[in-house]
């Protein structure tokens, strides 16, 4: 790390040549105000007591006037104004050079000095102090300002000429460059700022990923849960339930072996039937029905299986042309037809129950009516909301953009209709006869 001062202040930059060229304008003219000063004792046009102590006295005042003015050369962009100290010290210091190399010409030596400190200048004046520092070293090349008369000017001129071309085309060089290295030191500045901040932006983006990621999995572990919750509300709860609706009866009819017999075998059927149905469930599988049948025959099974066990005569008709759907589509409809006959008979005591499976170009529906008691959905709203297995149906249904709507009122039946959209799937046509299908008890 390099120190640049400017003063009293220090400020730190990471690039090697500002702090060489630093170094340099800092310590360079004290060696060769030491050098020159050496040299004019030894070998100066004077040894008096008076000379020596002029020489003395002016060093040691341009010493002291570098060690407290002195500016970095930091080049000012076009445009920008200089700071009136380093103005100030820039002047004075060609002062000083100027009576040095009076006093002799051997402070020639120091004289360069001007070329290191022109940039302490605004940028239209640095031509103007090369301009002057390369007189004053011609004067100490000719040997001082008492050889300047007759055919020496014309020698002094050319000089002048020279060092001003030599020296100024290497101090804009000197600066130019100079100039470069502050900008790469700033784009790298820059640099490391953007990464820094693009560190702390995916310091972030991994906690929020880290965030995502617990709730993606609570998400899941909830869905998982809701679905298990819904597929033993559909296999289980409703197996149980028919199962002890079938052991009651069979107990009613103890006088009567063969009804009593139908009523356990067929206990026996949907304990099978629910333990099959939960393995399928807990394995994340399509209902058996489905999984043996396209949804027409699969409803129309369901209806028939549900006339035998609650002895309610369950009518199914489809209308349109039935197609394969995807199998979401068609789990969701089966288990809202599942429902809402399960809810008829807990429910409705009803005579006559229709099952309508129509299919459009836009939307299946599933209506599922029954002649029942009926319900005040108003009042059912009051007292708690739909069953569970209504709200489950409305999940699931949400879950695929279907939509479920229930007409109801006191003896007037239940109207349980359920829409989804008619996504296709590739697949061979199924084979369904539109119409009226009946299954007696």
């Amino acid at each position: 790390m390099v120190t640049v001062q400017q003063g009293d202040r220090a400020a730190e930059r990471p690039d090697g040549t500002e702090g060489r060229s630093v170094r340099v304008q800092r310590y360079l003219p004290y060696a060769g105000l030491a050098f020159s000063t050496v040299l004019a004792f030894g070998l100066g046009p004077g040894s008096s007591t008076r000379y020596r102590v002029a020489v003395l006295a002016v060093s040691g005042l341009a010493a002291l006037w570098q060690w407290l003015m002195a500016v970095p050369v930091v080049p000012a962009a076009p445009g920008e104004p200089r700071p009136v100290k380093a103005v100030v010290f820039y002047v004075g210091l060609l002062v000083l050079i100027g009576v040095l190399v009076v006093l002799s010409p051997f402070y020639g030596f120091f004289a360069f000095s001007g070329y290191l400190h022109v940039a302490a200048l605004p940028r239209r004046f640095w031509w103007l102090g090369v301009a002057v520092t390369a007189a004053l070293m011609a004067t100490t090349q000719v040997g001082g300002v008492q050889n300047l008369h007759g055919t020496v000017l014309g020698l002094y001129a050319g000089l002048v000429l020279v060092n001003l071309v030599i020296a100024g085309a290497l101090t804009q060089q000197s600066i130019d460059e100079d100039r470069r290295s502050r900008q790469r030191a700033a784009h790298i500045d820059e640099l490391a700022e953007a990464n820094r901040q693009l560190r702390e932006t995916m310091e972030e983006n991994a906690g929020l990923h880290a965030q995502l990621v617990v709730q993606a999995r609570e998400a899941g572990v909830l869905d998982e849960r809701q679905r298990m919750a819904g597929e033993i509300h559909d296999t289980i709860a409703q197996g149980l339930t028919g199962i002890v609706t079938q052991l009651e009866a069979a107990e009613r009819f103890d006088h009567d072996p063969e009804r009593r017999l139908h009523h356990l075998a067929t206990a026996r059927r949907l304990a099978r039937e629910s333990l099959a149905e939960a393995r399928r469930s807990v394995q994340a599988l399509r209902p058996g029905p489905l999984a043996e049948a396209h949804l027409p025959e699969a409803v129309q099974d369901l209806a028939a299986r549900w006339t035998a066990v609650s002895g309610v005569t369950a009518g199914v008709t489809v209308t349109g042309v039935p197609f394969p759907l995807s199998p979401t589509l068609e789990v969701v409809l089966f288990r809202a037809a599942q429902e809402g006959l399960a809810n008829i008979a807990k429910h409705a005591r009803a005579d006559r129950v229709g099952l309508t499976l129509s299919y459009t170009h836009e939307v299946v529906l599933l209506d599922v009516l029954d002649d029942g008691v009926g319900f005040d959905p108003v009042a059912t709203e009051a007292a708690g909301g739909e069953s569970y297995g209504l709200t489950a149906m409305r999940q699931r249904l949400k879950q695929v953009g279907g939509s479920l709507a229930v007409e109801s009122g006191p003896g007037e039946g239940t109207a349980l209709s359920v829409s989804v959209p008619a996504l296709r799937v590739p697949g061979p046509g199924i084979t369904a006869s539109s119409g009226q299908v009946e299954n007696a008890p």
